[in-house]
């Protein structure tokens, strides 16, 4: 395997990719809050699709480099993990349904229960659904959380606006965050 650097601009396309598809899954974040009932469906949907976009153009980026300097075809495959990428325009499958049927509490039917994979995803749902009876303890959900939040309120300038739509412990991770990023004035000479 080679052991170069990757290229200054494309390690800064990459970079660019990357920030763009964070703040997609920040806003992602901001519309499941119960301030935006009236349009949560759409614009999760619209973010997460543009966030997974964004994360595939990288991927699609540093695969035509990989191409271009001479990677094995099978290797590139390999590393693109193609067998496990799931086509949106299908729409949602049979499995997406079980998980969604585990996480509002329903029964599957007996024809989608015989599929060992719908099986596993209604239980997962079913254990999400549990979990979120209890408040989110994770830590490190919590810290991503607040870090996306808060980045994303430095950056549009509205710390404020923190406090008016999170749950009080992750608006005040955020806001220490959103304050940790203030870029500090230069001092008058």
């Amino acid at each position: 395997m080679e052991h170069t650097p990757m290229p200054e601009p494309l390690r800064r396309a990459i970079h660019h990719l990357v920030s763009e598809g964070v703040q997609n899954c920040q806003e992602v974040l901001r519309y499941t809050e119960p301030d935006q009932a009236h349009t949560w469906q759409r614009m999760t949907l619209y973010r997460a699709t543009d966030a997974a976009d964004t994360m595939n153009m990288a991927a699609m980026l540093i695969a035509a480099y990989c191409e271009r300097t001479g990677m094995a075809a099978d290797t590139l495959r390999s590393y693109l993990q193609a067998e496990q990428q799931e086509i949106r325009a299908h729409g949602s499958q049979e499995e997406d349904r079980a998980h969604v049927a585990g996480l509002m509490g329903e029964a599957l039917p007996y024809e989608a229960m015989r599929a060992p994979v719908n099986r596993m995803r209604h239980h997962r749902g079913q254990r999400q659904a549990e979990q979120a009876q209890q408040p989110e303890e994770d830590p490190q959900k919590l810290f991503t959380e607040a870090c996306l939040h808060g980045l994303k309120a430095r950056l549009c300038d509205d710390v404020e606006a923190l406090d008016s739509y999170l749950p009080p412990q992750v608006a005040r991770l955020a806001r220490r965050v959103a304050e940790a990023l203030e870029v500090p004035e230069m001092a008058a000479t």
